[in-house]
Parts: structure tokens; C-alpha cells; sequence
């Protein structure tokens, strides 16, 4: 299998020079300003004309130049959906009508065990390498799989938490990094006085996993902190989750297990390991302690 190389940051023309993540390639950035230059030709342009089509009362555009273009784009765009649609059908055939009561089981309620934090990045659903089915993760999917402390204040990440782990009563949190991430190569490339923006603001939540990467990897190239960094990051966040009283009581008491996992999703294989909440404590919970490792490849 050919090897991939590490995400880089790139500059998107629409992004006035905030980073992008996750590829060089935005495929929803792409199609926007091609819907917007079509209408707007559309509108302005006295080139559009209106013709008889050959199975009336039908009419058709004719288009020259860039309006052709255009227009052509919007039908691959068009064709996208239509792969999304034969994907729901195929679902609804295949899945949705063979496990029906299933289904309108999980209509009623929910009641997953696990509570899976993973990394928004497109190449990495946790449901298609772990097997997830319906019902059987509640999941929440951030830049670069962080969990912020406690004391950090609302984000959607805790408030998942605090929705799957009260309410639900998840029996296992689950964080789940990976290889080649965007975002712990922006917060490692990070300078101290970079400009502020989003993407900044919320990497610095692992800004931990940094400062222990540079202190125990300082020697290894660029691209082998990062990989460090990516299975350190996890681990801040596994000690940031008992930050959170409700979550460190359920811990205490044998109700929650808390989970790390990394999958390398160049050479296909995954780490998983358990955080041993006895051995972490008496570390000052400043450094994890970790039991059951597994590796799947």
C-alpha cells in the first residue's frame, strides 16, 4: 500500500489566510464559489440566451465559455449527491428493512456503552474502522480529538460528555486519535506569537501534549514529534476527562472506563489501551498510567 504523506497546512482561496486541516484539497470550498460565479453569470451576463428544446415545452440554457463551465461543475456537483443518494437507498434496502424492528427499537431511546471523542478528520470515522453500528456509540468528533479541562468552560465536547455520561450512563469514553493529523501539526508548528484564529485557540487545549513531546522527543525529526505527539495528546486528554467531577466519581467507583486509541491509518493498524486510574492518581494525575494495551493489525 502506497504510503501517505502527513497533512499539511494549506492556504484555501476563500479562507483569507486562516489554515486549513484535514488535506489540501476543501471539497466543500471547492463547490461553493462555482455555485456562486454560475448565478451570478446568470444574473449579469447578456450572453445567456434561452432556446426551443428539441422535447418541448421544456427550455433549455445555451451557454458560452466560462457559463458552460460553469454549469458543467454544477452537474458534478450534482453528481455527488447522487452517489449519496444511492449510498441512503442501498441503506435503507440493505440494512434499515432486513433489522427493521432494530430500528424502530432505537426510535425509542438509545443506550449506547460507549461514548467515542474522535478527530473530525474525513479519512478517519470510527463507525468504518471500529464497526460501529446504530446505537452503540454516542459520538462526538472534534479537531484533533481533544478534550478541554473542566475548568476551560463550555464546548460541545464536554456538553456531550456530560449528556452521554449522566444521562446516558455510557459505561466506557473512548478517545480515538490518529496518524497524519492536521490539527496536532498545527499545534506543533504553533509559534508563540502566531495571529489568533479558531483553529489556534482550540489546539492550545493540547498545548501539554506539546511541551512533554518537545521534552522526550526533541531529537526526532518534524514529522516524528508529530506522530508523538498524536498518542501523547490522547493521553492529556484522558487526564483532562478527570478534570470533571462526574466523570472522576464514576471512575472511582468502577462505573466508567476510560479508553485511548490511535489508528495508523498508513500501514492499518490500531492501538488501544485503558487508563488505570489508581496508577494515575498517585502520579499527581500529571502523567497517565496506562493498563490493558492492545494492538490490532
Amino acid at each position: 500500500m502506497a504510503a501517505l504523506q502527513p497533512t499539511s497546512l494549506s492556504k484555501h482561496p476563500l479562507s483569507s489566510g486562516t489554515p486549513t486541516i484535514f488535506g489540501s484539497k476543501v471539497q466543500s470550498g471547492d463547490f461553493r464559489p462555482t455555485q456562486f460565479r454560475f448565478w451570478t453569470s446568470f444574473r449579469s451576463n447578456t450572453g445567456v440566451k434561452l432556446k426551443a428544446s428539441a422535447e418541448p415545452p421544456a427550455l433549455t440554457w445555451e451557454l458560452k465559455g466560462d457559463e458552460q463551465n460553469g454549469i458543467m461543475e454544477m452537474e458534478s456537483g450534482c453528481d455527488l449527491f447522487g452517489k449519496l443518494k444511492n449510498g441512503f437507498l442501498s441503506f435503507k434496502s440493505h440494512k434499515y428493512m432486513e433489522n427493521l424492528e432494530r430500528y424502530q427499537a432505537l426510535a425509542k431511546g438509545q443506550a449506547p456503552k460507549f461514548m467515542v471523542i474522535a478527530c473530525a478528520d474525513s479519512r478517519v470515522c470510527p463507525s468504518t474502522i471500529l464497526g460501529f453500528e446504530p446505537g452503540e456509540a454516542f459520538m462526538v468528533r472534534n479537531v484533533a480529538n481533544m478534550v478541554p479541562t473542566y475548568e476551560s468552560g463550555p464546548s460541545e465536547t464536554n456538553a456531550a460528555l456530560e449528556f452521554a455520561v449522566n444521562s446516558l450512563e455510557v459505561e466506557n469514553v473512548f478517545i480515538i486519535g490518529h496518524s497524519c493529523c492536521g490539527g496536532i501539526r498545527a499545534l506543533m508548528s504553533m509559534q508563540d506569537k502566531a495571529e489568533s484564529s479558531f483553529i489556534r485557540s482550540w489546539v492550545t487545549v493540547g498545548k501539554n501534549a506539546k511541551l512533554s513531546t518537545k521534552a522526550a522527543a526533541s531529537n526526532l525529526s518534524f514529522d516524528q514529534q508529530c506522530t508523538h505527539c498524536e498518542k501523547e495528546s490522547i493521553n492529556n486528554s484522558l487526564l483532562n476527562l478527570l478534570t470533571y467531577p462526574w466523570i472522576e466519581e464514576k471512575v472511582k467507583k468502577g462505573m466508567l472506563s476510560l479508553h485511548g486509541g490511535y489508528y495508523d491509518f498508513v500501514n492499518c493498524t490500531f492501538e488501544k489501551w485503558t487508563l488505570d486510574y489508581k496508577g494515575s492518581i498517585m502520579n499527581g494525575k500529571t502523567r497517565v498510567v496506562v493498563k490493558d494495551r492492545l494492538f490490532w493489525c
